[in-house]
């Protein structure tokens, strides 16, 4: 067993930093930044069964709002420390203080930082921490963010071995301190995926929900997972690895959806950003399609090669790959991209000699993707040349009916222009009046578009709505959507304040995010947010944008009258520009995607025929709130 004791430990700095920036270390102090309290203490048990220390680790949200998170692995070390104190101490209360410092301590470890569980301390109300270790059970508890209330103590004997730690988020520093069930299960079934080690149990005492999860077949039931429901081209293709002591796990699957969807890990943290390791991996997808075309005849010598765009199409990929602490480079505290120079070599060799086996022993296979390869080769030419078409002036008279229906900005500078996508021709009368024509454009749809999670690109493309929007942003579609042609920074839903205003903006979420998805990623999608209500009382009025203000205005008042704008028809356009047009005044909800994956399977969950799913998340993880982000 290697060496993890109190010579382990080595203290850094404090943490008055975290508290005075908290979103320094955790990325936000909304809900995305409270869950990664989570992240911090659940990797830190991870890395226990990363390095074949354990098999269990067990998360539950207690009835108080706190978070207890169990595992079994060799437990904190609890001897005194070179510094004076106890180990425990310094691992929770001194910033870069813990074992992934020292090799010996951990030879593959996500925590690299070494600021996961003080950072947390600093940030919780309360922590406690209990440690079976040595044939001992301890316990310490801090409060106050960080400050020991009860020092280090022996509880009595025990033959387990393992660490629990339960905290209660700060709500002096947190918007929400309400975990996420839904959120946490995403995130534990993906550690189960990834380690076939691993049994995580997820538990929800006030709701009495439990999910178990644990799989032999690791990152193979991971790609299945999420193509169970989609058409797909062959069984997953496991790809597995070792150079330069990197390890690498792969495995991709071909559907017939027109996205692409790479997923990737290292040392069980997922790096949302990518990173060496995936150019390494498209590099080699690229280089053994195009090369095996050739050889095969299939490609003729004067044909252009596939892109990288139409080797990926339809592609499931999941990359899982360890690598030892004393080479691993993560981007920023929170993780998300991958540094590391040497990932990409050898994950690129390893991809290319695998998938160049694979493709010679099943040529059915093999021709199958490559004819799905080509016809995204010809619809990329083909969508290039309409936009160059555009470009020079062609197809005018198209052009003209496609954009009848837009009433343009004054200005041609896509660096301040705004498309205002409005819900009807009521309010889209309204918001011409309301707009600065210098930079707004509105573009009125006719009732609902359709439903893109479901239809058939031919049905997509021959819906007259669809095509007006393509056209106006002037970017394209697709594959071939390319986020520096857009002709507005910011594209605009408004709708109106109802069931069908909240279904149309579903419709249009839905068809960004699968047909024009760096427009979200690069933040140039926004949902607008006219008032609810408007309060008259004396000679002066409020708007309110929710029940609660509603209710809080009027409560100290006798004499009021109340408007329920149902509309955006409703509204005259002087109040609509100041509520919700009006840069200097409005409030805009920013959409954006904070995990591919389970944005593939919330979209589906949300345009799909099951209600129960829907409902389910939706209260638990939407909040329209003039603070928050609206993610899907």
């Amino acid at each position: 067993m290697t060496k993890y004791d109190e010579e382990s430990i080595t203290i850094l700095e404090g943490l008055d930093a975290v508290k005075k920036r908290p979103a320094m270390y955790i990325g936000s102090t909304d809900k995305k930044g409270m869950h990664h309290l989570a992240w911090e203490i659940i990797d830190n048990s991870i890395d226990e069964i990363i390095n074949n220390y354990g098999d269990k680790v067990s998360v539950r949200i207690n009835k108080d709002g706190s978070l207890t998170v169990a595992d079994n692995g060799r437990g904190v070390p609890t001897g005194k420390h070179k510094s004076g104190k106890t180990t425990p101490e310094v691992i929770y209360t001194m910033l870069h203080a813990g074992g992934k410092f020292q090799s010996e301590g951990y030879k593959v470890s996500g925590g690299l930082h070494g600021v996961g569980a003080s950072v947390v301390n600093a940030l919780s109300k309360w922590m406690e921490v209990t440690i079976f270790r040595d044939g001992e059970i301890h316990y310490i508890k801090f409060s106050d963010g960080g400050k020991v209330e009860i020092p280090l103590t022996k509880q009595g004997k025990t033959n387990k071995t393992g660490t629990i730690v339960t905290f209660l988020p700060d709500p002096e520093v947190f918007k929400n301190t309400s975990f996420s069930y839904t959120t946490i299960c995403e995130r534990m079934q993906e550690s189960a995926f990834l380690l076939n080690n691993l049994t995580v149990e997820v538990e929800d005492i006030p709701d009495e929900k439990k999910n178990v999860y644990h799989y032999d077949n690791g990152i193979i039931s991971f790609v299945e997972y999420i193509n169970e429901d989609k058409k797909t081209f062959h069984k997953v293709v496991p790809i597995k690895g070792t150079k330069s002591n990197v390890e690498v796990d792969i495995a991709l699957q071909y559907t017939d959806s027109y996205t692409e969807n790479i997923l990737s890990f290292v040392n069980n943290v997922k790096t949302v950003d990518g990173g060496t390791h995936e150019i390494g991996f498209k590099t080699a997808i690229t280089k053994a399609f195009n090369e095996y075309a050739k050889d095969k005849g299939i490609l003729k010598a004067k044909e252009k090669t596939f892109e990288g765009s139409d080797a990926r199409e339809g592609l499931t990929a999941i990359l899982n790959l360890k690598i030892p602490e004393n080479i691993l480079q993560f981007e920023g505290q929170t993780k998300g991209r991958l540094g590391t120079p040497i990932a990409r070599s050898v994950v690129e060799n390893i991809t290319y000699d695998s998938l160049k086996y694979y493709l010679e022993e099943n040529r059915e296979i093999s021709v199958s993707i490559i004819e799905k390869m080509n016809k995204s080769k010809i619809a990329r030419e083909a969508a290039r040349k309409a936009r160059e078409a555009a470009r020079n002036g062609k197809n005018k008279k198209e052009m003209r009916n496609l954009s009848g229906k837009l009433t343009p900005a004054q200005t041609k500078n896509a660096k301040i222009n705004e498309l205002y996508i409005v819900e009807g021709n009521s309010a889209g009368g309204t918001a011409k009046k309301a707009r600065d024509r210098k930079f707004q454009a509105i573009l009125p749809l006719r009732g609902k578009i359709i439903n893109t999670e479901k239809a058939s690109m031919t049905d997509i493309f021959k819906n007259e709505e669809i095509n007006s929007i393509i056209h106006c942003i002037g970017a394209g579609y697709g594959l071939e959507f390319d986020v520096k042609d857009i002709n507005y920074d910011k594209v605009i839903i408004m709708t109106d304040a109802d069931d069908d205003g909240a279904h149309i903006q579903c419709l249009l979420l839905t068809f960004f995010f699968r047909y024009m998805k760096p427009l979200i990623e690069e933040g140039h999608l926004y949902i607008a947010m006219p008032p609810l209500y408007k309060v008259d009382y004396g000679k002066k009025h409020e708007y309110c944008y929710t029940d609660e203000e509603l209710k809080e205005i009027i409560k100290d008042k006798t004499n009021y009258k109340i408007q329920r704008y149902k509309g955006l028809g409703e509204m005259n356009p002087e109040p609509l520009w100041t509520t919700t047009m009006n840069p200097e005044s409005r409030n805009l909800i920013k959409v954006n995607i904070d995990d591919g994956t389970l944005a593939e399977k919330r979209v589906s969950v949300l345009m799909g025929d099951v209600v129960e799913p829907r409902k389910e998340w939706i209260n638990e993880n939407v909040e329209f709130s003039l603070e928050d982000d609206y993610k899907i």
